[in-house]
């Protein structure tokens, strides 16, 4: 019934609108923090929320060891290198070139779903994937995408593309783990596994920062702790094929960010594209299994 998608899609969304947050925090940091000093401390923050609530709710923490940990620390490995390849990506070419070419995530991640786990795509799901994917582009397109083509950038841009696969990877991964086991045993590993991972990346890319300044990045922690959450919940109830057009929401989030703490005015094709997107997710939550 359309009753489990659309419950699916508003976790997604949820989640979505959390994690960027996340995704902004590099811009409200300034130069303070580097990506990856960033994103190791939202590790230890959301590790240490997890902590936390096994303390609050006297849970074992072996009720949690899981029997899959190689694919645990895979789908670690997928989201931490996706991570590092899009930011690389937009340093070496315009930002809104990388992003629009990070966006074929979610295309990659409806491929990989039919060929990996066997989801089929109905018609009415090809109808929400072409509005959200109209939308997307839109939007990236008014924020002046691919104007300015260099020879230089084709190596920033096969790694966007390469941090776009990975990324996609990550979610069949995220799909595969969240219904064969329990929410917290895949958050659980996923932060341990990210503060091994980017241990080092944070360490060589470290700038000096004293606890005030550490506190708004560990506090990223619990968004992303709740974010992940959301998300899992979300893909344990839908498939990755008809749940991935929904990640183009994060366009239309990060804009009311844009313009509530930046003061950026989006053009006519933004509200278009956000207009399409919501369009598109409505289809998609209405969409019959």
């Amino acid at each position: 019934m359309h009753a489990r998608n659309l419950e699916a899609v508003l976790w997604t969304t949820a989640g979505t609108a959390l994690f960027t947050l996340v995704f902004a925090s590099g811009k409200f940091a300034g130069d303070s923090a580097s990506a990856p000093q960033i994103l190791w401390l939202r590790y230890i923050g959301g590790l240490a929320t997890l902590v936390a609530v096994l303390a609050v709710t006297r849970q074992p923490p072996r009720r949690f060891v899981s029997r899959r940990p190689f694919s645990h620390l895979l789908r670690a490995l997928f989201g931490a290198s996706g991570g590092m390849a899009a930011i690389q990506a937009a340093a070496g070419m315009p930002i809104v070139d990388a992003t629009a070419i990070g966006l074929l995530q979610v295309i990659f991640a409806i491929g990989l779903g039919v060929w990996l786990l066997g989801e089929r795509i109905r018609r009415p799901q090809w109808t929400g994937i072409v509005l959200c994917t109209a939308g997307a582009a839109a939007i990236v397109a008014s924020k002046g995408a691919f104007r300015d083509l260099e020879p230089a950038y084709l190596l920033p841009a096969g790694i966007a593309v390469a941090g776009a696969v990975l990324v996609a990877g990550e979610a069949i991964m995220i799909k595969t783990l969240s219904v064969r086991e329990p929410a917290l045993t895949v958050l659980l590993y996923v932060n341990a596994f990210g503060i091994l991972i980017l241990a080092g990346p944070a360490w060589l890319a470290w700038r000096p920062l004293d606890i005030v300044g550490m506190w708004p990045f560990l506090m990223l922690g619990p968004i992303a702790i709740t974010a992940q959450f959301c998300i899992i919940r979300g893909y344990r109830l839908a498939d990755v094929a008809l749940l991935g057009p929904v990640d183009y929401s994060w366009l239309v989030f990060s804009g009311i960010l844009g313009i509530v703490f930046f003061g950026e005015v989006p053009g006519p094709a933004s509200y278009l594209g956000a207009a399409l997107i919501l369009a598109g997710g409505i289809v998609l939550a209405r969409v019959r299994t």
